[in-house]
């Protein structure tokens, strides 16, 4: 069969869901990274022993515009030493082999997320991906650019990741109506030859329903890049405004780690080689997608 990379699961939403702490705060996970930070390195350790091989730094809402949108400007460095420093805490503990995953730093959109009309121009964005990359790369091997929802942040996103010579896997966020159109309106097929123009490393498609990723598929395979998708379990996203918190949204009931599996298999038989989870995918969905993956006899790595 194929060489398969998996992604972990919905790190933040797991994190936030586990936590004892007010559930208000617009920082979610990254507040209770400082607050109950056993928590965090509890679900990095749950992922890695579910059998994902690329995880991510829990630190996708820690960009200089919302931290000092919400008071908290002065903790960014301090912030993402200690997503680094838990991450490491928790591979320690799942006594994993280092050479077998990898740490993704993350690259979330600047200002909000699934709200392209709140995303910052493009040098703006580009200075703050600089920022990001900065403060991120020592501790990470690679670094994964996620729901991005306009074409303008995307670009920005590969500018500055190119600018330090990593590499480029780039996540985009599609609208909820089946129409591959990204968040923006703008047409996904505009994305990604705008990422084919860029020789990006891969495509893909996160924090969308995973309907609307299969509905996607076509347009990845006539990319010509390689894909892959890490879809949500959310009901809607259309209640998240700037500001406001995952509290507004809510998780489907009909998406169990089956359901799930099934609908990675299908994103696989399409082309993709990149599968994992975001928002509302658990451990136990990461875990049952690792053992079909194995029955289907994929193989499963980390990112080259």
């Amino acid at each position: 069969m194929t060489s398969i990379t998996l992604l972990d699961g919905g790190l933040g939403q797991e994190i936030n869901t586990r936590s004892t702490q007010d559930k208000s705060h617009p920082l979610w996970s990254v507040q209770v990274m400082h607050n109950e930070p056993d928590i965090v390195v509890q679900v990095h350790e749950e992922f890695i022993n579910a059998g994902a091989k690329v995880l991510t730094l829990n630190n996708y809402t820690a960009t200089p515009t919302r931290m000092n949108r919400h008071g908290f400007g002065e903790l960014f460095e301090a912030t993402h030493q200690q997503a680094i420093k838990l991450m490491n805490q928790a591979i320690s503990n799942s006594k994993v082999e280092r050479s077998s995953i990898n740490i993704a730093g993350c690259l979330p959109p600047i200002a909000a997320s699934y709200v392209a009309s709140a995303a910052l121009n493009y040098q703006q964005s580009y200075d703050e991906y600089c920022r990001l990359i900065e403060v991120q790369q020592d501790g990470v091997d690679l670094f994964l650019a996620e729901t991005i929802s306009n074409i303008e942040e995307a670009e920005a996103a590969v500018d500055a990741l190119q600018a330090f010579g990593h590499k480029t896997h780039i996540g985009l966020t599609l609208s909820d109506n089946a129409t591959a159109t990204l968040r923006s309106g703008e047409p996904l097929a505009d994305a990604l030859a705008m990422l084919a123009s860029k020789k990006v490393d891969a495509a893909m498609i996160n924090c969308s329903f995973p309907e609307v990723v299969t509905e996607a598929l076509p347009h990845l395979r006539a990319s010509q890049l390689k894909f892959g998708a890490y879809a949500n379990g959310f009901t809607s996203i259309d209640k998240l405004t700037p500001g406001s918190t995952v509290d507004n949204l809510q998780a489907r009931v009909d998406l169990s780690p089956e359901v799930y599996a099934q609908h990675a298999l299908e994103w696989i038989a399409g082309g993709a080689s990149i599968v994992g989870g975001c928002c509302e995918i658990s451990p136990a969905h990461i875990q049952h997608l690792h053992k079909v993956l194995l029955e289907q006899g994929h193989s499963i790595n980390k990112l080259g």
